[in-house]
């Protein structure tokens, strides 16, 4: 196995966090056609625990050796428990954590995190690859026999919401109109929607359309504005949308950072509802990316409370009496979420009905935070 060896070796060298870590691997293995779907398999679990670990391992003077680097790498493969490449790497033979490790300088910064999560619970929950999780949006009969005949082990989290191993190819097996890859997290924030029928709403960072989907959902008659600085992103949720058989919302690519565009795109329109996934840290997901993690810079933090501030008052505009403002984000950190909901509320007047993190780390899913403010 020499030449996974080097292989890692090179991957670990050269990679710089400016790509997703799967896009950077991706590209990696296309030159080099000849490792087959196991040596890629293998690689690319030994990466992600690489950046899962990596700077917690302390290589001390009795420990810094030439074969440091690999001794380094099966420490990180056996502290995050990946048992199947131990299994290839080693052939059967036990393989021990052979140098101290300290989950504390794997984030050491000082960066308070929101009411409900310790930091070792985050930090351990960080070690660990989170499950896969859908949404039944419907034929649930069928897709839990399709799991079962396929053997693919799965349990329910909620009535619609099921947990699966990571990466179970159920995308070949299941009708793609009756469920939705989506994390328990983010499907718990839709028990704070509440919409009723033929309500307009509102959802200013889109994305994919994630929260836009379920919202449509939970009540298929709302009327739905979407907007994002994407024009690519749109048309997917626009192809999202009618794969699941939902129309189309109306879409517009828009800065709603820049309020003179924010205007031009949605006029003198109110709604009764507004939506706002805001831009992150993504914190909360950092177990699925964990480059993100290795490679964050604390100064970020600075630039996305800003961001998420100007997204949420500019929003708020367009807010009728008695409408909600949703504030969603995918982070821990308290400078994300509690810290700017106390700025919305001062520069808008806005009233607090509730915030609370949402934490998956008991269920192997993401964190996220979400607060509910009423016009």
């Amino acid at each position: 196995m020499r030449y996974i060896w080097q292989h890692i070796q090179i991957i670990v060298e050269t990679y710089n966090g400016s790509l997703p870590l799967s896009h950077f691997l991706k590209d990696y293995f296309k030159q080099y056609p000849k490792l087959g779907s196991r040596d890629r398999r293998v690689l690319s679990e030994m990466a992600y625990c690489w950046y899962r670990c990596a700077k917690g391992i302390q290589v001390t003077e009795s420990t810094e050796t030439e074969s440091s680097f690999e001794e380094k790498m099966r420490s990180c493969l056996q502290l995050c428990g990946n048992k199947a490449v131990v299994q290839v790497l080693y052939k059967g033979e036990e393989a021990t954590i052979t140098m101290l490790f300290d989950r504390t300088t794997i984030f050491p910064y000082p960066i308070q995190l929101s009411d409900g999560l310790t930091k070792e619970k985050w930090l351990d929950s960080l070690l660990l690859q989170p499950d896969l999780f859908i949404r039944i949006r419907k034929e649930k009969d069928k897709i839990i026999s399709i799991l079962n005949q396929a053997g693919i082990p799965f349990r329910f989290v909620t009535s619609d919401c099921l947990s699966l191993p990571n990466g179970a190819k159920i995308d070949t097996l299941l009708p793609a109109e009756t469920y939705v890859v989506q994390d328990a997290s983010s499907q718990a924030t839709g028990t704070f929607f509440k919409p009723n029928k033929n309500e307009k709403w509102y959802d200013c960072c889109s994305g994919a359309g994630g929260k836009s989907l379920l919202l449509k959902d939970l009540e298929p008659s709302v009327q739905l504005t979407v907007t994002d600085v994407r024009a690519s992103i749109l048309n997917n949720l626009k192809e999202r949308f009618k794969l699941y058989g939902h129309k189309a919302p109306v879409a517009i690519v828009t800065d709603v950072c820049d309020l003179v565009n924010l205007n031009k795109a949605l006029g003198k329109q109110q709604f009764d509802h507004i939506i706002c996934d805001a831009p992150c840290s993504g914190s909360g997901t950092w177990a699925r990316t964990p480059e993100q993690m290795y490679f964050f810079d604390p100064a970020t933090i600075v630039r996305f409370n800003n961001l998420q501030k100007s997204i949420a008052v500019n929003v708020s505009r367009y807010l009728k009496p008695g409408g909600r403002l949703i504030y969603i984000t995918c982070s821990v950190f308290r400078e994300e979420n509690e810290a700017v909901v106390a700025a919305i509320i001062r520069d808008t007047g806005l009233t607090l009905l509730n915030q609370q993190l949402i934490d998956g780390t008991e269920i192997h899913a993401d964190c996220m935070f979400l607060a509910t403010l009423q016009k």
